[in-house]
């Protein structure tokens, strides 16, 4: 160990621990802006660049970068001396000399790390000013993702969250001195990049650079309307973090509280993603033990290992960067689009009005959903089957705009026939609770017996890459479960080089599966938030009286009406997609 003192405490740290770190478990704040850790990911970015965190250490003739300058014994530290308060006040002022000065329209004014940091400095004006040049950049709009460069700060984080954690390599920092921006590559916009529009680069922004594409205007515009009836879905990590955004602890289920700020809201039917979840299970659970069947019969042409085809962000990394292999994932939609698709059929022939008059709503953590809502093939005559979809944060700002007392709400329920689910649909919220679903499902209707335990603990946890065996009595069925893009691309790696040995394989394409979606309350990099997230979900499933899929009595009465079995000619044209190869729709110079 290593002793050192930092204003004036006696701390001892291990070798290879930095300034801030020592200070951090001192209990001394030291403000950091472009530094972030990601300890549970194992990703932590020091780039050191903005120099808001230095700090004062004896002997040293500069200040010192705490984030990046490791501790040595004996070291004397001073964090907030004259001169550091002096100096960080200088870096800040330098920052905001090249920033717009526009907080009171900006969208992330009140949850901005650079105003923060500014009112804690105490920044009150800004020398020079008038005179001082500000860099301008054209502002790129994408299905799911603003990028507004004016307001980048060159922190960096995106650029690590995309090419370390997800490894996707569409942000990266360009040009050179007042000019350089990160972007993609040739300053491309971000549809004609290898953008998955995860929104991990969103979640990690100090500023309004990165942000999402905000459609609460257009809801408030049609709930206005009185020849629309407007319907909205709500996918299961929602509840489990919706709560954050009103001050209740994580991992605090408000189900029945959203429920009704949604009725107060002046939506016509509320209904739950979770009762889609369990259709998905139908009928990527049937595709499943099709492929499955075929192979243990020794059909060398079946395409194993099925991947799950829930999450959107992780099939267009596939339609970009795995194009060989977009005959191996489920043809199954995700459960958002199988709701439009039941809604604007099914459900609106019950209530007797037209597709076109019924506008579906769709609340998700995920960003990579408003891209999905736009796809040609989930369209019918150009009418959408999900119109629009806004994430988590949103529907807490229309609950806030719409002074809703959202803690003193009592809880409501979903409505019928669309609102009902199993446990096994709420799991769909975290890593690991699609294939959990799907084998609750598959066993029973592959054995033809009853489970005598619903929870399948050696699939679940935060490892970026996990692997078990399910035995379906007497037959082993290999599972692999990857959240991250990163892991993904690790797992996708061995399909192709024909090393897997996975029967199926659950992909999400960010950190702790939805719970951790672009589009949730930010946490900061604290993944003990998506922990608790991930209990909550656990919790809810607990706490329901169905827990298998195939036993919902909705789903099964949607079957005998409407869609006669799973797989069949109207459940695929209705249920399932295809994918496209997007590899030729980047542009490359």
């Amino acid at each position: 160990m290593i002793n050192l003192t930092i204003d004036n405490k006696k701390i001892k740290a291990e070798e290879g621990t930095t300034i801030y770190k020592a200070a951090k478990m001192a209990g001394i704040d030291i403000p950091v802006l472009c530094y972030m850790d990601l300890h549970d990911l194992n990703i932590e970015h020091k780039p050191a660049g903005c120099r808001i965190c230095v700090v004062e250490v004896e002997g040293r003739k500069n200040l010192a970068p705490s984030c990046s300058t490791e501790v040595t014994e004996g070291m004397v530290v001073h964090t907030h001396t004259l001169r550091v308060l002096n100096a960080r006040r200088i870096v800040m002022e330098l920052i905001l000399s090249d920033h717009p000065k526009e907080c009171l329209v900006c969208p992330k004014s009140g949850n901005c790390d650079l105003q923060k940091i500014a009112i804690k400095l105490g920044i009150r004006d800004i020398p020079y000013q008038e005179i001082s040049e500000i860099s301008t950049y054209r502002t790129d709009f994408s299905p799911s993702i603003i990028r507004n460069m004016d307001k980048c700060i060159m922190c960096r984080r995106c650029e690590t969250m995309c090419n370390e954690l997800q490894t996707v390599g569409a942000l990266s920092a360009i040009n050179r001195g007042f000019m350089s921006v990160v972007a993609p590559a040739f300053e491309m916009d971000l549809e004609d990049s290898v953008c998955t529009y995860c929104g991990q680069c969103v979640a990690v922004c100090p500023t309004a650079a990165l942000t999402e594409v905000d459609h609460t205007n257009r809801l408030i515009r049609d709930l206005s309307n009185p020849s629309k009836t407007v319907i909205v879905q709500t996918a299961p990590a929602v509840r489990a973090a919706l709560g954050e955004e009103f001050g209740l602890e994580p991992g605090t289920l408000v189900t029945g509280k959203m429920v009704s700020a949604l009725r107060n809201l002046g939506f016509k039917y509320v209904f739950d993603t979770d009762f889609a979840a369990d259709l998905t299970i139908m009928e990527e659970g049937t595709e499943m033990l099709e492929r499955l069947s075929k192979h243990l019969q020794g059909d060398t042409s079946v395409k194993l290992p099925i991947l799950t085809s829930c999450c959107p962000g992780w099939v267009n990394f596939f339609e970009s960067q795995f194009t060989d292999l977009l005959d191996i994932p489920s043809t199954a939609k995700s459960p958002q689009q199988m709701f439009g698709a039941i809604a604007k059929s099914y459900f609106a022939s019950k209530i007797n009005i037209s597709r076109k008059d019924l506008i579906v709503v769709s609340i998700m953590p995920c960003l990579a959903k408003k891209y999905e809502c736009q796809r040609d093939e989930f369209k019918v005559d150009g009418n959408p089957d999900v119109d629009y979809s806004i994430s988590t944060r949103e529907l807490a700002n229309l609950i806030k705009r719409a002074n809703i007392d959202f803690i003193s709400l009592s809880d409501d329920d979903f409505d019928a026939p669309l609102g009902e689910s199993s446990g096994a649909a709420v799991i769909f919220g975290t890593t690991g609770g699609v294939i959990e679903a799907a084998i609750r499902t598959a066993y029973e209707l592959y054995t033809g017996k009853s489970l005598e335990k619903f929870d399948f603990r050696e699939l679940r946890g935060m490892e970026g890459i996990r692997q078990a065996t399910i035995d379906f009595d007497g037959t082993p069925i290999h599972i692999g479960i990857a959240h991250g893009l990163g892991k993904a691309r690790e797992l996708l790696e061995g399909i192709r080089k024909g090393e897997s040995r996975f029967h199926a394989i659950e992909i999400m394409a960010c950190p702790g599966g939805c719970i951790g979606g672009g589009g949730q309350p930010l946490h900061h990099g604290k993944t003990e938030i998506l922990k608790k997230r991930m209990e909550a979900i656990y919790r809810e499933d607990q706490s329901k009286t169905i827990r298998k899929s195939h036993e919902n009595p909705y789903i099964i009465r949607l079957y005998e009406e409407f869609l006669g079995k799973p797989m069949s000619e109207k459940a695929h044209r209705l249920l399932h997609t295809h994918y496209v190869d997007k590899s030729k729709k980047i542009i490359y110079i």
